[in-house]
C-alpha cells in the first residue's frame, strides 16, 4: 500500500508542474501584462513600470518562472487586491465553509444515489427504475443556481422551514476551534450551534448535490446491470449462496469500482459548483470569494484558486486509487 501511495504521489508531480507552466504563461499573456490587469485600463506607463519592477516582471522569463514556482511551493500565493491580505490566509479562513458544503452535498448524493441506483437495476423496467432514471435526467438538466433559487424561495422564504442565507444565525455566539461550524459545536458542547449550522447547510447542500446525485444513480444502475450479467454472479446464485452474500460480495463490490471513480471526479467538481451555490445563499466560502475576485480582476486570488483546486483534485485522485486498492486488491500490483 505504501509503495502505491509513493508511486501515485511521484506521478502527480509532473501534473502540478505542467499546470504551473500554463498559469505562468496565462499571467504573462494578459492584455497589457499583469501590471495593466491589476491597475486597470487607465494606468500610466510610469505606474505600470513601477508595478513591473515591484513584481519582478522586468526580469527574464526563466527568472520570473523560478520565483513563481518558489512562491507556490512556499504557499506564498500573493496578496489579494480586494482585501490586502495574503491569498493563502483568505483560503484558510474560507475553506472550511466550502468543505462543509461539499461534504454535505456528496454525503447526500452517495447515501441516496448508490442505493437508488442499485434498486433501480434490480427492479429493471419497474416503476422505481423509470422514476429514478427520469429523476436523474431532470437533476442533470436543471442548473444548480436555478435549483438553489427554487429551494430558497419555497422552503426558506415562503415556508420558513430553513434559513435563507449565511452559515449560522446572526447573533449566535459560537466558539470556533477548527473553522468547521458543525464540528466546532460538537467539540465545544454547543449543540445548538451545531444544529443551527446543519439547518443552514440543508438547502445549499441539496442544491449542490443535485447533479452528483443524478450522475451516481445512473452510473450505479449501469454498473450493477453489467455485473448482474457476469458468469460469477450466476455461479454464486446457482451454488445457493445467501442473497446477502451475493449482493454484497459479488454484485455491489464489483459494481462500485466505476462508481468510486465517478464520486472522486464529482467531489472535485463540487468546488467549482459551490461558486454559484454559495452566492445564492451568501454562504461565505471560497466560492463567493472567487466570484468577487472575478468581478474585481483579483488575479492573485484566481491563480491561487486554480492551484488550490488542482491540489484538491490531486489528493482526491490519490484517495480514489487507495479506495480502488481496498475494493479490488488486484489494483495494488499495477
Amino acid at each position: 500500500m505504501l509503495r502505491l501511495v509513493v508511486r501515485r504521489l511521484l506521478q502527480l508531480v509532473p501534473t502540478l508542474l505542467g499546470l504551473s507552466v500554463l498559469l505562468f504563461i496565462w499571467l504573462n499573456r494578459l492584455p497589457g501584462g499583469p501590471a495593466s490587469a491589476i491597475l486597470g485600463e487607465r494606468a500610466t506607463e510610469a505606474e505600470v513600470a513601477r508595478i513591473n519592477r515591484a513584481l519582478g516582471l522586468d526580469q527574464p522569463l526563466y527568472v520570473q518562472y523560478g520565483r513563481f514556482l518558489k512562491r507556490i511551493f512556499e504557499l506564498d500565493l500573493g496578496t489579494s487586491t480586494q482585501t490586502g491580505q495574503p491569498v493563502w490566509d483568505e483560503f484558510v479562513l474560507r475553506f472550511p465553509a466550502t468543505v462543509e458544503l461539499g461534504v454535505a452535498a456528496m454525503l447526500i448524493a452517495v447515501a441516496v444515489g448508490i442505493p437508488l441506483g442499485y434498486l433501480a437495476a434490480r427492479k429493471r423496467g419497474g416503476w422505481l427504475d423509470v422514476a429514478s432514471v427520469s429523476g436523474s435526467l431532470v437533476g442533470i438538466c436543471i442548473p444548480v443556481f436555478f435549483l438553489a433559487l427554487i429551494l430558497k424561495g419555497i422552503f426558506a422564504v415562503n415556508l420558513g422551514l430553513f434559513p435563507s442565507y449565511g452559515r449560522m444565525a446572526t447573533g449566535l455566539d459560537a466558539t470556533s476551534v477548527t473553522g468547521f461550524a458543525v464540528l466546532d459545536g460538537v467539540l465545544t458542547g454547543e449543540f445548538d450551534a451545531s444544529w443551527d449550522a446543519i439547518m443552514h447547510l440543508v438547502l445549499p447542500a441539496l442544491a449542490l448535490s443535485s447533479i452528483p446525485l443524478a450522475v451516481i444513480v445512473r452510473m450505479t444502475r449501469a454498473s450493477v446491470l453489467e455485473v448482474l450479467g457476469e458468469d460469477y454472479v450466476r455461479t454464486a446464485e446457482s451454488k445457493g449462496l445467501e442473497r446477502k452474500t451475493v449482493r454484497g460480495r459479488h454484485i455491489l463490490r464489483n459494481a462500485l469500482l466505476p462508481v468510486v471513480t465517478t464520486v472522486g471526479l464529482l467531489t472535485g467538481s463540487l468546488l467549482s459548483g459551490a461558486v454559484l451555490t454559495e452566492s445564492v445563499f451568501s454562504f461565505g466560502g471560497i466560492g463567493s470569494f472567487i466570484r468577487n475576485a472575478i468581478d474585481a480582476r483579483d488575479y492573485p486570488v484566481l491563480v491561487g484558486f486554480i492551484m488550490f483546486i488542482a491540489m484538491v483534485y490531486v489528493l482526491i485522485n490519490l484517495l480514489v486509487d487507495l479506495a480502488y486498492s481496498v475494493i479490488d486488491p488486484r489494483v495494488r500490483v499495477h
